[in-house]
């Protein structure tokens, strides 16, 4: 008799504390703050049903190259008001920053997305290194730019504005590795043992833009 009277207690219990759980919400909350993705502190405030996904990576990043198929999947079903960018990044070493300048050369002559994809088969499929930037006005020109204006402008103000800026961006993002995405400047998602592959990280993003776009307050309670 005890047993059976225990076993009907702790049925009860259950029934009665199952539509306490479903008020919490039917639907799991499946990416936490601070396991999945990291808030950038001062982020400034965004447009609102507008986003932004920035990409900070570097062609010699091996782990960017693999990433590139993953991204071109989900650019082709991206919501339509999430606009799409990268930043090169530099990190202090001089082969990377060669590659930066270009990348920006190459988005201020209008070729850089025609290229991006191109560049990154020269380095690792064709396994070719360009290691001046005369080797990169060369092979850019393919895209239709003079070889001498490529030169140019990679030491004009202009691209050595930008790209500082965008350095200063990658260390106002807490950006240490690549590649790294950053979401309105204030949600920066990266490889990480909670994040095991590409498929997640771009996952969490699809997340965290569903979580933005539905309103503060819903955002807010998926947070807690």
């Amino acid at each position: 008799m005890k047993a059976t009277a225990i076993r009907t207690v702790l049925m009860t219990s259950l029934l009665l504390g199952a539509p306490a759980l479903q008020a919490q919400g039917a639907k799991p909350v499946p990416y936490e703050e601070g396991l999945h993705y990291t808030i950038i502190e001062n982020a400034p405030a965004g447009t609102p049903g507008e986003h932004e996904l920035v990409e900070a990576f570097s062609y010699l990043c091996s782990h960017c190259n693999t990433f590139e198929p993953y991204l071109d999947a989900w650019k082709k079903n991206k919501p339509e008001n999430v606009d799409f960018n990268r930043i090169a990044v530099v990190f202090g070493r001089g082969s990377w920053e060669l590659y930066a300048r270009g990348y920006v050369t190459a988005q201020m002559l209008n070729i850089g997305d025609a290229a991006h994809t191109a560049m990154m088969e020269r380095l690792w499929t064709d396994k070719e290194i360009m290691r001046s930037m005369e080797e990169l006005a060369a092979f850019y020109s393919q895209f239709g730019v003079d070889a001498e204006k490529f030169l140019a402008t990679s030491k004009s103000f202009a691209v050595e504005s930008r790209l500082s800026r965008d350095q200063r961006k990658v260390q106002e993002y807490g950006v240490t590795g690549t590649p790294t995405l950053i979401l309105d400047g204030k949600y920066r998602v990266s490889p990480s043992p909670a994040v095991g592959n590409f498929d997640v990280m771009l996952d969490v993003v699809d997340f965290l833009i569903e979580q933005e776009s539905a309103g503060p307050q819903q955002a807010s309670a998926a947070a807690d």
